[in-house]
């Protein structure tokens, strides 16, 4: 068995400009194929309000929730790191926010994954502190889907790009291990993966960046109608889960995905 991925182990594939390849899983049989293609971070999102759910939004997902499906999921892995999100206002404090943490690192994460920049950090700090990793979330933040007036690019404006290089160095100086950058231009998004000594993970972000994630179902061609332009379907050519997923890790590693086609300009 190959050995477990820790914080320093991505740490070391930013280093060696080795993209990291993230995807999402929210049961253990799915996870098991995730993980034995390759992955380096396995996200239990929550997506999952989306793909399992059949809801509009993340919204309405709980801890409860998230704690459930990171237990399905960290039974189904032996290597990968596994990443939880924090689900709407559980981490509106810093006390909620380290009761939210507690109970998805108790479930089985090694990570949880927060969304925002300045709301955010005193949380940050307080989890880092007591020992607990971060992710943070930029750009597109889909828990603010209703301030934001929908799913849209975020920073091309100068003003926004300048308060996404702000709350980047801010997540960073906090105490967080990693970051994911989603729909946000690919000329910002390198910008602020070089400028951080983090690992920057990118989803619409370009492939500048340090890695890339997906929603697995996405990545599987299971999206419905509304597919994000930054979506790849895997199994189109693959045949198969397994060797789609494979396909997902390669393409990531070799820089092929995302193309210009799956990406945003300024």
């Amino acid at each position: 068995m190959s050995r477990p991925v820790t914080i320093e182990a991505l740490a070391a594939l930013k280093r060696e400009r080795t993209p990291i390849a993230m995807l999402t899983a929210y049961d253990a049989t799915l996870a098991r194929a995730v993980d034995a293609a390759g992955v380096d971070c396995i996200l239990v999102g929550d997506s999952l309000g989306n793909v399992v759910q059949g809801r509009t939004t993340t919204v309405p997902v709980t801890v409860d929730d998230m704690a459930y499906h990171t237990a399905c999921v960290r039974r189904g892995v032996e290597r990968a790191l596994v990443v939880a999100d924090l689900p709407y206002l559980s981490y509106a404090g810093v006390d909620a926010a380290v009761e939210s943490a507690r109970r998805v690192m108790q479930a089985g994460a090694a990570m949880v994954k927060l969304e925002g920049g300045a709301p955010v950090l005193d949380a940050v700090r307080r989890l880092t502190e007591h020992g607990t990793p971060v992710c943070g979330h930029l750009g597109l933040t889909p828990q603010s889907v209703h301030q934001l007036s929908g799913y849209k690019v975020q920073g091309r404006e100068a003003e926004a790009r300048d308060r996404l290089r702000r709350e980047a160095r801010a997540l960073e100086d906090a105490g967080a291990s990693l970051l994911v950058l989603e729909c946000v231009p690919s000329s910002l998004a390198a910008e602020i993966a070089s400028s951080l000594s983090i690992p920057v993970i990118g989803i619409g972000a370009g492939v500048e960046v340090d890695g890339q994630v997906l929603v697995l179902h996405d990545a599987l061609g299971l999206g419905g109608e509304r597919v994000p332009r930054f979506v790849r379907d895997f199994m189109a050519d693959s045949g198969t889960i397994p060797a789609a997923l494979s396909a997902y890790v390669e393409a990531v590693r070799s820089r092929s995905f995302p193309g210009p086609a799956e990406s945003y300009g300024d």
